[in-house]
């Protein structure tokens, strides 16, 4: 097969994981074909339907494609709600900001590694804020932040509690107060 087959067939998110895992074992070198897992792994899972795509070679591609240089097979581990806990950990210290904030979007990551992104950059704060895991006392400080984004995810958040939501319902961004005072209406 070759690099091109092999990337054609990943675009099939039907395909078997054991082909994936042949795929993968067959071009682990190659940073196309392991991007093009990566994305075949992302494009078949959902954040919303947690049980869809669990499979324990899932799990084992996953924590392959967390060792990968390219930056975009991580990028698609950070987000996928089966990666486990221990490739998280590993994800949250990434080099790379973007793989970092997409740690802290993944609704699986748990609340001691998102308290640990807490004092990143902008961009993973941003990734926080609009994460519904993350603990109401870091939303209700992030609620506080100075850039406009990071206020109108938090106001977004079905986590944020009430008291946030009141302090945000008064903030001087038009849209934040907006997307608050909507929140609270639903409460």
């Amino acid at each position: 097969m070759t690099k091109e087959e092999a990337i054609k067939l990943l675009e099939n998110v039907e395909l078997e994981l054991e082909k994936v895992w042949d795929i993968y074992q067959n071009f682990k070198k190659n940073s196309e074909v392991v991007s093009a897992v990566a994305m075949n792994l992302s494009r078949r899972t959902s954040v919303y339907e947690r049980e869809a795509g669990a499979h324990p070679l899932m799990t084992l591609l996953l924590k392959e494609l967390a060792q990968a240089e390219d930056m975009s097979a991580r990028w698609a581990v950070a987000k996928n709600p089966h990666t486990p806990r221990e490739v998280l950990e590993k994800l949250a210290q990434d080099p790379i900001n973007l793989v970092r904030a997409l740690t802290a979007t993944n609704p699986n990551t748990p609340k001691d590694i998102l308290k640990s992104l807490f004092n990143d950059e902008k961009i993973v704060r941003d990734g926080l804020s609009g994460n519904p895991s993350t603990p109401a006392k870091l939303l209700n400080i992030l609620a506080d932040d100075s850039d406009k984004m990071v206020r109108l995810r938090v106001a977004e958040n079905p986590s944020t509690q009430r008291e946030t939501l009141e302090k945000l319902s008064r903030d001087a961004d038009v849209d934040v107060s907006k997307a608050a005072q909507i929140r609270l209406e639903k409460i």
